[in-house]
C-alpha cells in the first residue's frame, strides 16, 4: 500500500510540473513574456527567445510525460482488444484510486456464437467477432476499457461517470444490445446477432477485487444466459458462482447422470392455424445440488469430450418417454415429443433396436417420437449406418427432423435420403422476420422449397410475437420459442398445458350472430 501512495503522489507532482510548463493557460503569458525580453534586451534576446524557447518547452513536456496507463501488453489478433488480466487490472487500478472507484464490470456474450462460427467458417466468424468489438466500443467512451475474455466473450471497465446505478447499467447494456439490431455483413452473409449481458456493481460484491468483481460479473452473465438470447441480469448475492465447463470432471457427470441430476426440460412447439400443441422438444438441464442450475454451454462441451453422448441420449430418451405417458395419464394432449440424436449415437449400428425396444416397453406409438437431427449431420455424413438409422426411424413411423436448416448447406437429394419428414428453420433467420424484408424473402424462400418437397416445416427462436405473427403469415405451420414458453421442468408443464387447452377450447368457440 505504502508503495502504491508514493507513486501515486509522485505522479501528480509530475502532472502538475507537466500541466505548469506545457499546459494551455501558458499561452497567456506569452505576449507579455515576449514584450518584456524585447524591451529590457532588443531584438537579439526576442529572437533567441523565439528559437530556444520552443525547445525547453518541448523538453519539459517529454521530461515530464506522464506514465503510460497499461495500454501496452497482448492483445486478442481477431478482435485487437486487451485480454482478461488487464482488466482485472483496470479494476483493481480503479479501486485503489483516490475519488475514482470503479462503477461497474458488465461482461456481454454473443449468443450462440460456436454454432455460427461452425457454419459459417473460421475467417467469416473471426471477422464477425471483430465487428462486434467494434460495435460495442460504438456505444461506449474512448476512456470505458473493452476487453476480450474468449468465446465470443466481451468484458467492459466503465470509467468515472456521474451516475452508475442498477438502472444506468439496464440502459447502458439496452444501448449496447441496440447496436446489434442491424445485422452483420461479410461477404455477402448477413448474420443477425443478439447479447447476453451481465454486471456487477462493486458495492454488491463482497471482495472488492478485479477478479473478484470480474467472477460476480460472469455470474450474473451465466444467469442471463439461462434466461434465454438477448438477457440482462444484475449480480446479486444469491446468485451461485460461475461454472465452466472445465470445472466438470467425467465422474462428476457420469454420477449426475447416473442420479437424475441431468433431466430433459421441455419447450412447447405450437401450431401457428390453431394454436394447439405440436410437441415438445425435450433438451437436457442439470440441476446441481450444491450450484443449482448449470446452463447447458457450461457442461455439454465437457460431457461430449468425456464420450458420454450415448449416455446422454439414454437418459433423455428415458425421461421423454416417462413424460409422454405421464401425459396421458394426466388427460393431457401431447401428440409428439422431439429428442435430439447425436452424430456419434447416429453412427452406433444398434441406436434403431435401441429406440424400438424403448417404444414396445413403454407401449407407444412410433408417432409420438420425433428424431430431432442437425443439417450439418446430414449434409457431410457418407456414414451408410447414419444413413440406414434415421431411414429405419423413418420407416417405423417416427417424425424426422432436420434441425438447424439453413446453415449446414444439405442438398434437397440428401434431404430426400435421409427421409426428412420436417424442416426446423435456423433462430438466425427467425430473428426480426417482423422488420427485416430479407429475412422475410429467405423464411418464405425455404417455405416454398419445403412445399414443394412435401415437407412441414417449423420456425425455432421465436423471441417476440412479431416475430410468431410474421411467421404464421408467412406460412410456417409450426413455432417454438421464449414468445411461447421457455424449456420447463416436467411438473412446470401441467399447469401449462391445462392453460392452453382452456385458451384454445375458448377460441374455438365462435361468437352468435345476432
Amino acid at each position: 500500500m505504502a508503495a502504491t501512495g508514493t507513486s501515486h503522489i509522485s505522479h501528480r507532482v509530475k502532472e502538475t510540473i507537466r500541466t505548469a510548463l506545457v499546459g494551455p493557460q501558458l499561452a497567456a503569458f506569452l505576449p507579455a513574456a515576449a514584450l518584456g525580453i524585447y524591451w529590457f534586451g532588443g531584438e537579439g534576446f526576442l529572437m533567441f527567445f523565439a528559437i530556444v524557447f520552443p525547445g525547453i518547452l518541448l523538453l519539459a513536456g517529454i521530461m515530464t510525460q506522464p506514465t503510460p496507463r497499461a495500454n501496452s501488453g497482448p492483445v486478442d489478433p481477431v478482435t485487437e482488444l486487451p485480454l482478461r488480466d488487464r482488466l482485472i487490472k483496470s479494476i483493481d487500478r480503479s479501486i485503489l484510486r483516490e475519488n475514482s472507484p470503479t462503477k461497474a464490470c458488465v461482461v456481454m456474450e454473443v449468443d450462440d456464437f460456436a454454432n455460427a462460427r461452425r457454419n459459417l467458417g473460421e475467417d467469416i466468424a473471426d471477422r464477425m467477432l471483430f465487428t462486434c468489438g467494434e460495435r460495442i466500443k460504438s456505444v461506449l467512451r474512448a476512456t470505458d476499457m473493452v476487453t476480450y475474455l474468449g468465446s465470443a466473450r466481451f468484458g467492459l471497465c466503465l470509467d468515472k461517470t456521474r451516475r452508475a446505478d442498477l438502472e444506468a447499467l439496464i440502459q447502458l447494456s439496452s444501448r449496447i444490445q441496440t447496436a446489434f439490431d442491424t445485422p452483420l455483413t461479410n461477404e455477402n452473409v448477413q448474420v443477425h446477432c443478439t447479447l447476453s449481458v451481465g454486471f456487477a456493481l462493486p458495492s454488491r460484491v463482497s471482495e472488492k477485487t478485479g477478479e473478484a468483481i470480474l467472477a460476480a460479473a460472469e455470474s450474473a452473465l451465466q444467469e442471463a444466459r439461462l434466461s434465454g438470447p438477448g438477457s440482462i441480469r444484475a449480480y446479486s448475492n444469491e446468485m451461485k458462482p460461475r461454472v465452466s465447463a472445465s470445472e466438470h470432471t467425467v465422474k462428476e457427470i457420469l454420477n449426475a447422470l447416473n442420479d437424475g441430476q441431468i433431466v430433459p426440460w421441455f419447450q412447447p412447439q405450437l401450431s401457428t392455424d390453431t394454436g394447439a400443441l405440436s410437441g415438445f422438444e425435450a433438451l437436457a438441464r442439470w440441476h446441481h445440488p450444491e450450484k443449482g442450475l448449470i446452463a447447458p454451454g457450461a457442461f455439454l462441451p465437457a460431457l461430449v469430450q468425456a464420450g458420454l453422448s450415448e449416455r446422454l441420449g439414454e437418459v433423455i430418451l428415458y425421461h421423454s418417454l416417462t413424460a409422454l405417458k405421464d401425459w396421458d395419464k394426466l388427460g393431457l394432449k401431447v401428440p409428439a415429443i422431439s429428442v435430439n440424436f447425436s452424430a456419434d449415437e447416429l453412427r452406433n449400428p444398434r441406436l434403431f433396436e435401441k429406440v424400438k425396444w424403448e417404444l414396445d416397453r413403454f407401449e407407444l406409438d412410433p408417432e409420438r417420437l420425433t428424431v430431432e437431427i442437425l443439417e450439418t449431420v446430414v449434409a457431410r455424413s457418407d456414414d451408410d449406418i447414419t444413413s440406414r438409422n434415421i431411414a429405419s426411424f423413418s420407416q417405423l413411423g417416427c417424425g424426422v427432423d432436420l434441425d438447424d436448416f439453413g446453415t449446414g448447406h444439405a442438398s434437397i437429394s440428401s434431404i430426400r435420403r435421409f427421409d426428412v419428414s420436417r424442416i426446423k428453420i435456423d433462430r438466425s433467420f427467425v430473428t426480426h422476420v417482423d422488420t427485416d424484408r430479407d429475412q422475410q424473402s429467405m423464411i418464405a424462400a425455404i417455405l416454398t422449397m419445403a412445399e414443394r418437397l412435401g415437407l412441414e416445416a417449423i420456425a425455432e427462436g421465436v423471441e417476440t410475437h412479431g416475430e410468431h405473427a410474421m411467421l404464421g403469415q408467412l406460412g410456417c405451420t409450426h413455432v417454438q420459442g421464449y414468445s411461447i414458453a421457455k424449456p420447463m421442468p416436467f411438473d412446470a408443464t401441467v399447469g401449462w398445458l391445462q392453460t392452453l387447452e382452456e385458451k384454445v377450447a375458448a377460441s374455438a368457440v365462435l361468437p352468435k350472430r345476432a
